[in-house]
């Protein structure tokens, strides 16, 4: 279906079309989730060029792109990479959006584990970095949306590299998204298989 959505999308509107952009964003992130990183790369590649040409930087959709972009090149190994496309998002998304729009909460938390998973001998700076995310979460999404249940993830790393916590913490998390998510849901199947292989060590986390 996205597939199809984006073939029509390409021959009715064009390739720069607003609608076009989305869609290949869309299925960019979805051979993501089924692990078809190189796939996913030149698809998010070519939205955030076309979104950047047709929106500008500083449009809600590029940075969603971009941060989309980021996320998988962590997911790749490629931290050196991902890292200004992180700060480039959050930057962007904070001027445009504020503090507390769900994107800029995505942006925050990414950037946080980026942090942890780039430099995991000094993982304060990923605290100091993730701030009242998860709070503001909460408050504004709620306990059981995803994004918010990601960001909880997150902290619960964060929380056991700095030794507060032991991986008990992340697997309360993953129980969470596999009762609001359920258990086939590619983040709940992520931090499911970031669990067994820590085994309370957090350099298992980092090989994620």
């Amino acid at each position: 279906l996205f597939r199809e959505a984006l073939e029509g999308r390409r021959e009715t509107l064009g390739d720069r079309h607003p609608d076009t952009l989305s869609s290949i964003t869309n299925l960019g992130q979805l051979l993501e989730a089924k692990g078809d990183l190189d796939g996913g790369e030149a698809l998010l590649c070519e939205a955030v060029e076309g979104q950047r040409e047709a929106l500008g930087d500083r449009h809600p959709s590029t940075l969603h792109s971009i941060n989309s972009l980021g996320h998988l090149l962590c997911d790749k190994g490629d931290i050196e990479g991902a890292e200004p496309l992180y700060r480039e998002a959050l930057d962007g998304t904070r001027e445009t959006l504020g503090d507390r729009h769900m994107y800029t909460l995505g942006s925050i938390g990414n950037y946080a584990d980026l942090l942890c998973r780039r430099d995991p001998v000094h993982p304060n700076r990923a605290r100091t970095a993730m701030g009242d995310a998860p709070e503001v979460a909460r408050e504004t999404l709620g306990a059981d949306h995803e994004d918010t249940l990601v960001l909880d993830a997150k902290v619960a790393r964060t929380r056991i590299a700095l030794g507060d916590a032991d991986a008990k913490a992340l697997s309360e998390v993953v129980a969470r998204m596999e009762a609001v998510l359920g258990p086939e849901h590619p983040q709940t199947r992520k931090y499911k298989l970031v669990c067994e292989s820590a085994a309370g060590r957090f350099g298992g986390l980092l090989r994620m």
